[in-house]
């Protein structure tokens, strides 16, 4: 078994040896760590939805389409949907704090560079580029600033504190827009800028928490790195693309097809590797299986909320950004309320009961708020946008905390690399398959409504298009301008075309809410019990496999 000394204390092994000593002599200053931790991942929570705020100004002053800004944003997204697991098992190799102080200065660099973007010929590869940088950093951060929050706290104290992170991060999200209407007034390249004083915050926090800098000596797998990257990359770019190249078009399936054959060979040869990216083997347990599940189809209405509740809000509500993001404000308050109590939860009774009522409060929630979309008014609106809100914070820290807690054999950065690439790739897929319902619908009712106003079919059809397209983000233009019979009649069904787009949204919305169904019947089968210190299943066969890897032969499967 060698010289673990482990109590228990999560998938990690405790330092031994001067290490040991070093860490009982100065022990970490939790609050300060879950401080620095959480100001170095706010700047990518609040970066997802930042920058789409100052679309229309970064279009306007360097000259981009809109499709060549979609490229901005999805750059930094696909980055940190491909590099998530290499950057968990990088903070394994050289230690959870040196990663996320790394990851935190790439970041506020890229981000820098970003807002420095000179007007010109090199205008869009330069800000793609460094977005590209920054999801990079970012990937590299969270999973060491997650794996930092693991460690610094005690499984019995663990729910609580990853509550409180994963609550305030994730409403972060929502602070995105406001923020970024706010600088955008002065200039767009603040919402760039910004992120320095907040990395400067991070940095000194994290200097000051004494947070020790643990590290497992194992070689780094190179060409497993490699295939996840590209696996993820191309499955993740065929999935953003698909609204822009069309679900009939071979590029899309052959990114989506080619990166899943990738991903399929990644995970054959993760299992012969003697130092694998991933130890796979940790989906053996059911409980890690059910979490990720959990996650999975949970977040597939997380993510994509943020879009599609304020896309309606500033076309059916005809509200302005600041206004929108007031409206995704109720979701969110409902998060960060559940999320405290899901923590709790967590701590006293495990992870099941926090799955389920979760799971199912975000399914009722979704499905009722998706009946309230079409009476046009926020305020019939707030309650069920609050009770889905609630429904995904009573879940998402006990699920990611429990996978944590159970994956005995892999390390803290391992297991969450592996979540957030779930969490990651799921809200890419929620995107596109809702985008594409999103779409289909609005062409369907809004070329209904203008052949009602006596539109000739074939040109109500490419009306309506159009119009799906604009306001969906995807065209450059809010729909037919000019003069004529068809934009005449599209200026005057304005009103009608609102709620034509609210009632598409609908099916978004009772998506979701089947998305939410579905994780509920995997919390179900979730195994019940709190994980304690000391007392894990099989905690001590798997910290001995672990210890005599080396000296085994090369796994041939699980």
């Amino acid at each position: 078994m060698g010289t673990d000394t482990s109590k228990g204390d999560g998938p990690e092994p405790e330092p031994s040896g001067p290490a040991a000593v070093g860490r009982r002599a100065g022990s970490p200053n939790q609050s300060l760590a879950l401080a620095a931790m959480l100001f170095a991942v706010s700047m990518t929570f609040i970066d997802q939805t930042i920058v789409a705020i100052a679309a229309p100004d970064i279009i306007d002053e360097l000259g981009l389409t809109s499709t060549q800004m979609q490229w901005v944003i999805n750059a930094y997204l696909l980055t940190l949907a491909a590099f998530f697991a290499l950057g968990g098992r990088l903070s394994d190799i050289f230690g959870h704090r040196r990663v996320m102080l790394i990851g935190t200065l790439v970041f506020v660099i890229a981000s820098a560079m970003c807002g420095a973007v000179p007007a010109g010929d090199f205008a869009q590869a330069w800000l793609i580029g460094f977005r590209a940088v920054q999801g990079i950093g970012a990937a590299l951060m969270f999973p060491a600033a997650l794996a930092v929050v693991i460690a610094v706290f005690p499984v019995e104290r663990r729910g609580r504190a990853l509550a409180l992170f994963f609550g305030l991060s994730g409403a972060l999200t929502a602070v995105g827009p406001l923020l970024g209407g706010w600088l955008t007034s002065w200039t767009w390249r603040a919402i760039f800028w910004v992120n320095v004083p907040v990395a400067v915050i991070a940095i000194v926090l994290t200097v000051l928490a004494h947070i020790p800098n643990r590290s497992r000596r194992e070689r780094l797998d190179l060409p497993g790195a490699v295939l996840v990257a590209v696996g993820m990359g191309l499955t993740v770019l065929g999935l953003q693309q698909a609204s822009t190249w069309g679900w009939s078009s071979v590029a899309t399936w052959a990114c989506i097809v080619v990166g899943l054959l990738v991903l399929a060979f990644f995970c054959w040869f993760e299992l012969r590797a003697r130092f694998p990216l991933i130890k796979l083997q940790v989906f053996r347990d059911r409980a890690f299986r059910i979490d990720n599940l959990v996650l999975f189809f949970s977040m597939m209405a997380f993510v994509p909320v943020f879009f599609f509740a304020s896309v309606y809000a500033q076309v059916s509500l005809s509200a302005s950004p600041n206004q929108a993001a007031l409206y995704l404000l109720y979701f969110f308050i409902g998060f960060g309320i559940a999320s405290q109590w899901g923590g709790r939860i967590l701590d006293k009774r495990g992870a099941r009961p926090a799955l389920k009522l979760g799971t199912a409060l975000g399914a009722v929630g979704f499905f009722l708020w998706a009946q309230k979309l079409t009476t046009l008014s926020m305020h019939d609106q707030w309650l069920y946008a609050a009770m889905a809100g609630a429904g995904i914070g009573l879940l998402l820290a006990p699920a990611s905390t429990d996978a944590v807690n159970r994956a005995i054999g892999a390390s803290y950065g391992e297991v969450t690399g592996i979540t957030q690439t779930v969490r990651n790739f799921a809200a890419s897929i929620g995107l596109a398959v809702f985008g594409t319902v999103l779409t289909h619908r609005t062409i369907t009712n809004v070329e209904g409504t203008l052949v009602g106003k006596g539109v000739p079919e074939g040109a109500a059809g490419d009306a309506a298009d159009s119009v799906a397209q604009a306001v969906t983000g995807q065209a450059d233009t809010r729909g037919p301008s000019g003069s004529g019979p068809v934009a005449d009649a599209v200026k005057d069904s304005m009103q009608a075309i609102r709620m034509d787009f609210a009632q598409a949204n609908q099916w978004v919305f009772y998506g979701m809410a089947i998305a939410l169904a579905v994780a509920f019947l995997f919390a179900l089968r979730a195994p019940g019990g709190r994980v304690r210190p000391e007392s894990t299943p099989g905690a001590e066969q798997a910290r001995c496999v672990l210890n005599n890897r080396s000296s085994r032969p090369p796994s041939k499967g699980i």
